[in-house]
């Protein structure tokens, strides 16, 4: 009996000693790791901007597919991507998906307050903080010509900048950009009212 319990103590020991020890594989070490079973460990593979004698431009990165796009990027949809119809004419209202109401226009304010006032100011009239320490000021968005900018023009400006404003396609997703244009066609209407925007029960507190 007591022959036996050695034997398992010593068992136990030495399976003990075999997890240890095999927990430290991965571990840092100037040393190679011993791998009686190396399976995928060290497999040949190419590293980014690593040099290649396979292809012919001896790097291993490759160009795009042309005529390829990837999973989830397919902009079909050409309003509300590009601001355009299916002839390239800029549309003149907002696509069918996107929905005016308050929390747009709320949406709007807020991406408005951060991107485009520090430049055209608070009302649009091109008189932002920047403009006051010396940039060359933005047009207004209440003048004649602007005010007749078709929905899409606007859309095609924020995207892709103008003169010396820069594209926003890189810091504002689609639907923030429709709603930013629904809060600038608000601003426009604001300060540019005439008595007969105002309901009939408000005009007495005029």
């Amino acid at each position: 009996m007591k022959n036996l319990t050695s034997l398992i103590t010593s068992l136990i020991m030495i399976m003990v000693f075999l997890m240890t020890t095999g927990c430290f594989q991965g571990r840092p070490s100037s040393k190679e790791p011993i791998h009686l079973n190396p399976n995928m460990d060290h497999q040949e593979k190419y590293r980014p901007q690593a040099e290649s004698n396979y292809f012919e431009d001896g790097a291993t990165m490759r160009p795009i597919v042309e005529g390829t796009v990837a999973r989830g990027q397919l902009k079909d949809d050409t309003q509300y991507y590009y601001g355009k119809d299916s002839e390239g004419n800029f549309i003149k209202t907002f696509p069918s998906q996107i929905e005016l109401n308050m929390a747009l226009l709320r949406r709007g304010q807020e991406r408005f307050g951060i991107y485009c006032s520090p430049c055209h100011g608070a009302i649009g009239n091109g008189r932002g903080i920047v403009v006051e320490k010396g940039m060359v000021p933005p047009p207004s968005f209440h003048s004649d010509s602007i005010r007749v900018y078709p929905t899409g023009r606007v859309f095609d400006v924020i995207t892709n900048g103008i003169r010396n404003m820069p594209p926003y396609k890189y810091q504002i997703p689609e639907n923030d950009r429709w709603a930013i244009i629904a809060y600038f066609k608000a601003l426009q209407r604001s300060q540019n009212a005439t008595l007969q925007d105002v309901p009939q029960s408000e005009r007495g507190s005029l």
